[in-house]
């Protein structure tokens, strides 16, 4: 691939400064390169971990361009087009019309929104981490429409129909990668100073 994780770094830090917008997309990052795996498409693992970090390029400093403004900045730093078409695809409905079609968009669509619901739902307990956490007590922080009000259900259910798989299963393959990449996430968050 030429496009290196280092150069695809550069880019992001160079739109994106908050640190929560940062650890997003490192965590979305280590979360698509284990579904990569666990999904049988480990050679492809560098691009799905690619379209993780890069998938909220726009977002910090143009948030009414959220996966418009993105495709212009991909574009100009010489980006495999499938790149692009792959993270904007995660704006499908409610930004672009731009669909998730391969598996690894329609993992990208269905757990964008749902790290953030399972990060959330960390926050709030006492270890802190996802370590602990059981699938019941995520579903019942999912079902509680003013816990982290702004992910969004609707997406995340959606995003579980596009794949074909039960609800359930989405909420607990992802807070499971979430848990196996916990470690990397919070070395690279705490690499950020």
């Amino acid at each position: 691939m030429s496009f290196t994780r280092e150069r695809a770094w550069e880019l992001l830090t160079e739109y994106n400064k908050e640190p929560f917008h940062l650890r997003h997309a490192i965590t979305v990052e280590q979360v698509m390169d284990w579904y990569a795996r666990e999904l049988g498409y480990g050679e492809e693992a560098e691009f799905w971990s690619l379209v993780g970090l890069l998938h909220d390029l726009d977002f910090e400093m143009w948030p009414e361009e959220h996966c418009i403004k993105s495709q212009e900045l991909m574009r100009q730093a010489g980006m495999d087009e499938a790149l692009v078409h792959a993270t904007a695809s995660h704006g499908w409905g409610h930004r672009v019309d731009v669909k998730p079609e391969h598996e690894m968009e329609k993992v990208l669509y269905a757990c964008d929104e749902l790290t953030g619901l399972i990060g959330a739902a960390a926050l709030m307990r006492p270890s802190k981490s996802v370590s602990d956490m059981e699938l019941k007590s995520l579903k019942k922080k999912f079902k509680d429409k003013k816990f982290a009000a702004g992910c969004s259900r609707d997406v995340i259910a959606q995003g579980a129909q596009l794949l074909g798989w039960e609800l359930d299963e989405l909420l607990e393959r992802t807070l499971k990668a979430m848990q196996d990449t916990e470690e990397q996430i919070e070395t690279a968050v705490s690499a950020l100073g």
